[in-house]
């Protein structure tokens, strides 16, 4: 690796398939690393490797990171990882208001943003150098809850937390997350439907920063984590002043 700690590294993005870990994985590959897409559905996956032209140096694994067995497995089979990052989160039918809440729909959330960030640490974080990282991503739900996000909003607070106990726990791998604000993402399709274009327009005239965010920008916030060497226990907020309005 050369200085910038990216070029030949071996890097996993967990949920790197579409949206911002997809942009990541463009941005990673682009600057030298070697990267493992990795997620549940084997479909998205074949999509992500046309989308990023089939790189000769990108990788795709079909993983449930709320299973142990399988992320036991995957690094296992690993024979290096320099970094970890996971934007992984199932939040299909979660942003309801509590009479229609399904326990199930709560259920996913909690297994896809806590538990496997749990696992993710557990297995992975034996196969990683002194100076690897795990990055997470939270979200600015866990500062600025909104009715029908309670469950999304104690998630990312709870991973938050996780974070700050990893980054004692496993030190001296660095253990980070991005917490996004409203970013253009297929995941609006499941918190908005039809109403996706004008939701995220109106918000783009209520933020500081005069637009919402773009995969590229958490993107380059991951980025920054992964090769910052003082980094840790560190919630990076970007969210374009969602959380001063």
């Amino acid at each position: 690796m050369n200085d910038t700690g990216i070029e030949g590294a071996e890097i996993v993005v967990v949920g790197g398939s579409s949206g911002m870990g997809l942009a990541l994985a463009r941005r990673l590959l682009s600057e030298g690393a070697h990267v493992t897409v990795a997620g549940r559905a084997a479909v998205k996956l074949e999509a992500a490797k046309r989308s990023l032209d089939d790189h000769p140096r990108l990788r795709t694994a079909v993983l449930d990171v709320t299973r142990e067995d399988e992320v036991a497995a995957f690094f296992g089979a690993r024979d290096r990882v320099d970094h970890i990052v996971s934007t992984a989160a199932d939040i299909e039918g979660a942003y309801q208001l509590l009479p229609d809440m399904q326990l199930s729909a709560a259920q996913r959330v909690v297994e896809s943003k806590f538990y496997g960030p749990l696992l993710l640490a557990k297995h992975g974080a034996p196969c990683l150098p002194s100076s690897g990282s795990i990055t997470y991503t939270s979200g600015v739900a866990a500062c600025r809850p909104a009715a029908r996000g309670s469950v999304v909003a104690a998630v990312n607070a709870a991973l938050e937390g996780l974070v700050r106990a990893l980054a004692v726990e496993l030190a001296p791998l660095r253990i980070n997350a991005v917490s996004p604000g409203w970013v253009d993402t297929p995941i609006w399709e499941f918190v908005a439907g039809d109403a996706r274009k004008a939701t995220l327009e109106a918000m783009a005239q209520r933020l500081p920063a005069g637009r919402v965010g773009r995969p590229e920008d958490i993107a380059d916030a991951i980025r920054f984590l992964i090769g910052n060497g003082f980094a840790t226990g560190t919630i990076l907020h970007v969210e374009g002043g969602h959380r001063l309005v």
